[in-house]
């Protein structure tokens, strides 16, 4: 079983090689990588080339270790014995699966993906070593070992906001998703835009990387981004005139918000272009 990328999401050899070498260590793959550089998306077409399920865990600021496990519903449970139903008696009726617990118990083998893993709280890889070590956890609540009836394959992204702990990052493969070449980008679009003329594609690619290569900027745009962009040229019908640029001086592009995306970056970009037209 290997995975040779697919139509909908342009893979480099580098991590076509990340993602076989994860399956045949059977050791989570860490994917690092800018905001908006298919991290998630990675995930999704992996399962979908590899025909497994795909478990989706979202990591926030306050998810904990425990819940990827399962959780006990304490208070349904007093709830429901106040009331005097029957179920209360069955403790396994307040276990709540969470998705570890889910990819351990599936009769194949399925693709787990942990979201944003660097969003929670720096202890949270810490605490599921053993759990993506040995593919096991012990329930106390119904006294039960829970352990993989197939190895998940686990894929976890990070946007490298904070360090990992060396246990964790000693127990997977990692790939840096890095930014795409021009000749990359160019094959990116066309999955998503097959029939976007190359004109316009040119023109609108050297304005987005005339963006992004813009020092101090705070937020580069990223791929998703640059497609949203593309998404609204085309919808909005804006003539190719208005991306040109005969003098190859830097140019505000039409609809620029949906490139950049704070205040600062937006006056340093105009500010930028000011100063170019005033040395003319």
């Amino acid at each position: 079983m290997k995975f040779q990328g697919t139509d909908q999401y342009v893979a480099t050899d580098d991590l076509k090689l990340a993602v076989n070498a994860a399956l045949k260590l059977q050791r989570p793959l860490l994917v690092k990588g800018e905001p908006g550089t298919g991290k998630t998306m990675l995930a999704e077409q992996v399962s979908e080339a590899l025909g497994m399920p795909l478990l989706q865990w979202h990591i926030k600021s306050t998810t904990k270790a425990q819940q990827g496990l399962y959780e006990y519903d304490a208070v349904s449970r007093l709830r429901d014995s106040q009331l005097g139903d029957e179920k209360v008696r069955d403790i396994h009726n307040y276990i709540v699966k969470g998705t570890l617990w889910q990819a351990f118990e599936a009769d194949q083998q399925v693709a787990l993906l942990i979201d944003e893993i660097d969003k929670a709280d720096i202890e949270f890889p810490n605490d599921l070593l053993r759990e993506l070590d040995r593919m096991e956890f012990y329930c106390y609540e119904t006294r039960q070992l829970i352990q993989a009836k197939h190895r998940p394959l686990v894929i976890i992204t990070s946007n490298n906001e904070k360090d990992l702990p060396d246990a964790f990052l000693r127990r997977c493969f990692f790939h840096y998703i890095r930014f795409p070449d021009a000749s990359t980008m160019k094959q990116i679009v066309e999955v998503h835009f097959p029939h976007i003329k190359q004109d316009l594609l040119q023109a609108a690619m050297r304005h987005f990387y005339e963006v992004r290569n813009l020092p101090g900027l705070k937020k580069k745009p990223s791929t998703s981004e640059l497609i949203d962009w593309l998404k609204l040229l085309v919808a909005e019908d804006i003539p190719l005139e208005v991306l040109q640029n005969k003098d190859e001086k830097v140019s505000v592009p039409p609809l620029v918000g949906a490139l950049l995306k704070n205040e600062q970056d937006l006056s340093l970009f105009e500010k930028l272009v000011h100063m170019a037209r005033h040395n003319r």
